[in-house]
């Protein structure tokens, strides 16, 4: 029998990568403490404001 192998990583990495860059950009062009808080919440939520927007205008 062959062991099936799910190949996962490059989708985690990518959001993971994307992730990161957001961070670094808010909480940058943070002004304080919790400018930068939010921004890692924002970081952590823009993936799914990008699809909600692109599936609203595709009139999905």
């Amino acid at each position: 029998m062959k062991k099936q192998i799910q190949h996962q990583a490059s989708s985690n990495t990518v959001y993971g990568m994307g992730f990161i860059g957001a961070a670094i950009y808010f909480i940058s062009t943070s002004t304080g403490f919790w400018m930068g808080a939010l921004g890692l919440l924002k970081a952590i939520v823009w993936p799914v404001i990008l699809v909600y927007e692109a599936l609203n205008s595709l009139g999905a």
